[in-house]
């Protein structure tokens, strides 16, 4: 196994590892999949390391090559900056041979690649960032949304706590893409739901103090308060929430929730709150095989976005695979018709739009009792069919489909 690639600049991390043994290839006889997420920033521990992790998971699935070329694994931190993504993803397309760009992590860096992408004719699968937009008014015909969006996770857990009685929110929201647009969509289907939204607030990422936010939230008496965040973000309002012990007479809706905040809050703190996924590792079978062999080499189970960059990257495989070539628009036919089955992604299809449609399952956290080990923290309440799941094509603003 080969370590490469220079920092970039003074400010990015990037790594490559090879594998496909020691044997030096042009860039024309190789596979190169290049993860661009976030190494070391607030969204580090879901995506980073992870990330590129399941990425090489697919490929040693694969053998380490497909149609006889060796597979190359490259990654770098754009540090959520998308000026900082957009220079990685231009040195990687022009410079470096990179085939197709994954993860991305941060939903305004996802948008500064995508037209990167379609102007280099390469192909882009996001896994890890989430605004609805990019395959929305973003999308184009080199890009796909392989992973959750702000739709898909409003779509759960705003209809659900509306439907159970609460009909009243109050929106603390990250002032980015990610935020803006699931704000929007939570917005919409708390109304639809037939509930009221007596206010919003934004505040900065990575912001330290949470109180002013969480006591104005309080005053509001609205019965759910709408975490619209993630990673550190989202832990520090949990936590300082209950410090109040403003979580004895509200409840929170933590829309960015993911399986490592609930480990690292605890169990007994987070009883109860309900989030839409794309995937957890303890679900069923195939989850479970796949969850037990990155366990085993990452020490814990993958996040959501770890399991889909393994399926983003198989399914690039496959469609290399089938088209017997590294022709752009061949593959991407492809990546539009071929169906999607794999260890984390059942009875998927792409859109025309890009957006892969898929099952996703609506998650309550257990209580301390019924947890059988450790990392065994989500009960499935109910399995979504995409079609619910995900924003109908009707009110698509994607070009590609508008009439």
């Amino acid at each position: 196994m080969r370590l490469s690639r220079r920092a970039f600049g003074a400010t990015a991390l990037a790594g490559a590892v090879s594998l496909a043994g020691r044997r030096s290839y042009a860039q024309t006889d190789k596979v190169k999949i290049g993860v661009l997420t976030d190494m070391s920033g607030v969204l580090s521990a879901v995506l980073g390391q992870g990330s590129v992790d399941g990425t090489r998971m697919a490929v040693e699935d694969f053998g380490g090559s497909v149609n006889g070329m060796p597979v190359e694994v490259v990654f770098a931190d754009h540090q959520n900056k998308p000026d900082i993504g957009s220079a990685i993803a231009r040195r990687w397309l022009d410079q470096e041979g990179v085939d197709v760009i994954t993860d991305l992590g941060n939903s305004a860096v996802a948008i500064a690649c995508q037209s990167i992408v379609k102007e280099k004719n390469k192909t882009i699968i996001i896994s890890g960032a989430s605004s609805s937009d990019l395959t929305g008014k973003y999308c184009n015909p080199h890009s796909f949304h392989w992973g959750y969006d702000t739709y898909m996770q409003s779509a759960g857990t705003a209809t659900e706590l509306t439907q159970q009685g609460g009909d009243s929110w109050f929106f603390l929201t990250a002032d980015y893409a990610f935020g803006h647009a699931l704000e929007i969509d939570a917005t919409r289907k708390v109304e639809e739901n037939g509930g009221k939204v007596l206010g919003k607030l934004r505040f900065p990422p990575n912001t330290l103090d949470m109180a002013s936010l969480l006591l104005q939230a309080q005053n509001s008496r609205a019965k759910v308060i709408g975490l619209i965040a993630s990673g550190d973000d989202l832990e520090r309002f949990i936590k300082q929430g209950n410090e109040f012990g403003i979580w004895k007479r509200q409840k929170a809706a933590a829309f960015g929730l993911q399986l490592y905040n609930v480990m690292s809050i605890g169990v007994d703190a987070m009883e109860g709150i309900v989030h839409n996924s794309i995937f957890y590792w303890d679900r069923d079978d195939k989850s479970r095989d796949f969850g037990r062999r990155f366990w085993k080499r990452n020490g814990k189970p993958p996040s959501e976005a770890h399991a889909i960059a393994y399926s983003a990257a198989t399914q690039f495989l496959k469609a290399v695979r089938a088209a017997g070539t590294k022709d752009t628009a061949t593959i991407l036919k492809a990546l539009h018709e071929m169906p999607v089955d794999d260890l984390v992604t059942p009875n998927g299809k792409v859109r025309a739009d890009g957006r892969l449609m898929r099952p996703t399952w609506l998650l309550e956290v257990k209580p301390k009792s019924e947890i059988k080990e450790t990392w065994d923290v989500f009960k499935v309440v109910r399995e979504l069919p995409g079609e619910r799941a995900f924003k109908p094509l009707s009110e698509s603003t994607c070009p590609l489909v508008k009439t």
